[in-house]
């Protein structure tokens, strides 16, 4: 599959994929059969000074932010090394993600080409980054969705596990992992090696592990470009990704595409040995481009230009606005019944009925909670989705977000209506895990989340006798 080159100690290296090689690669992503995980090589952005990788930049912008002192750093300096400097001078170790996402939401970059690229090969339904902006889901919304918040986006970290929200053959639309976290103002994210470390111990904790993540990860063949990982760190992320000894005989293997690999003479000798089914391809934006390059050509086309979505992708269901419109429906849900949720939300949509819920549910820390309780103080009506899912779990974020709710209920005339129970399953009413004040209006039974015709049009006519 491979052509061996020489490796910088001696001894042989697969560094080259020979024509059979691409071809057998580019089946098995038509398949559906391999996952990209993308690392920070591939954030080329354009700043004030050209052409930067985003991090480096970042690190310099988070260094002025914080008055590090650079030249004490070694140089070139990274994230890890600002903040390092920044809390042995006795600096609050939140503040340097508080900065960081100012620094992010103040400037506005163009998406790099290579994500660019990856977002066009519309056979990857399943993404994995290692960073935490967001370039790659904006790549993907841009290219598919015309620039529609269309992409699912999911974000882990050890403080609150996120799994995929269903199983991937189910998925209605491309789904974006940030496996270390994404941007916030909470230290929900990695920015250094400490972080790191935190989140590797988690993910491979018996309780902290997003099982249908790693199922995927484990029986899949994966493209880890650009990422940085060090020596031990990609031998820790390789064993983690596969759950068995990587000597071991196994189905699936992975291309490493970045720029530093081949350089560590350590790593590609234990590779050589102990993990046959690893490749090493020098360089991630080469790689994407000509990965990109044969598929195109595959697909009959040779430029740029924008993908069409996948028939599959639209469907009945078009996802929630990322921001809760006026006069809407807030609907609450867990997340194992996403697919009815889905379902029903697409049925209101039909009876235009305007419908919001937050399908990332990932955004952990105060500013999350906060948006969740404003978008509830504000809807129209409020729709908690009953179910063996919401009887199993006796504490979930639903719950809190049921709690809200009845907070809100306080305040309205005696007989108003807000709170409208909707029962997907056969959960029976007089055994139902909820608030009082659930109990108090009848279950709306909706199967599979199936809208009726007598459903919709009472909530239409609801929201039309809503005083403004």
């Amino acid at each position: 599959m491979i052509q061996p080159d020489a490796a910088p100690g001696g001894g042989p290296v697969a560094t080259l994929l020979d024509d059979d090689a691409w071809d057998d690669l580019l089946n098995y992503i038509e398949e559906k059969r391999v996952i990209p995980i993308v690392g920070p090589e591939l954030l080329r952005v354009e700043v004030e000074g050209g052409s930067r990788l985003l991090y480096e930049w970042l690190a310099e912008k988070l260094a002025a932010r914080l008055a590090v002192d650079v030249r004490s750093l070694p140089q070139p300096y990274t994230l890890n090394d600002v903040v390092c400097w920044f809390l042995a001078s006795r600096g609050r170790r939140e503040e340097a993600y508080t900065r960081l996402r100012t620094i992010l939401r103040e400037t506005t970059f163009a998406v790099p080409r290579a994500l660019r690229q990856l977002a066009q090969i519309s056979d990857f339904d399943l993404f994995i980054t290692t960073t935490f902006d967001p370039l790659l889901e904006q790549a993907i919304n841009a290219e598919r969705f015309a620039g529609a918040a269309s992409t699912e986006v999911i974000a882990y970290s050890p403080n609150r596990v996120a799994d995929l929200t269903v199983e991937r053959e189910q998925q209605v639309r491309p789904v974006v992992y940030h496996l270390l976290g994404r941007l916030s103002a909470s230290p929900t994210y990695v920015i250094s090696d400490e972080d790191t470390l935190e989140f590797v111990c988690a993910l491979q904790s018996e309780h902290l592990t997003p099982e249908k993540l790693f199922h995927e990860l484990e029986h899949n063949h994966l493209l880890l470009i650009g990422s940085n990982f060090s020596n031990w760190l990609a031998r820790l992320f390789l064993r983690m990704a596969k759950r068995r000894r990587l000597s071991d005989p196994r189905d699936v293997g992975e291309i490493v595409a970045d720029s530093q690999s081949l350089q560590d003479q350590r790593l590609m000798a234990f590779l050589q040995q102990v993990s046959v089914r690893t490749r090493v391809y020098s360089g991630a934006e080469k790689f994407v481009e000509e990965l990109h390059t044969r598929w195109m050509r595959r697909r009959g086309r040779d430029t740029l230009a924008p993908v069409a979505a996948p028939a599959v992708q639209p469907l009945r269901f078009l996802p929630p606005e990322r921001e809760m419109p006026e006069n809407a429906v807030f609907i609450s849900y867990a997340r194992e019944d996403l697919a009815a949720v889905q379902k029903l939300k697409a049925g209101l949509d039909a009876a235009e009925v305007t419908t919001w819920f937050d399908m990332d549910r990932l955004e952990g820390g105060d500013d999350y909670d906060r948006k969740i309780r404003q978008n509830i103080a504000r809807c129209a009506y409020f729709v908690p989705v009953i179910s063996a899912t919401t009887q199993r779990r006796l504490e979930a974020y639903f719950r809190r977000e049921w709690s809200y709710a009845v907070d809100r209920v306080r305040n309205f005339a005696e007989g108003a209506v807000f709170i409208l129970p909707v029962c997907i399953d056969s959960t029976p009413e007089s055994g139902a895990l909820v608030p009082e004040r659930f109990t108090a209006v009848h279950f709306t039974r909706l199967p599979g989340g199936e809208v009726t015709p007598d459903f919709a049009r009472r909530i239409k006519e609801l929201i039309a006798a809503r005083p403004r």
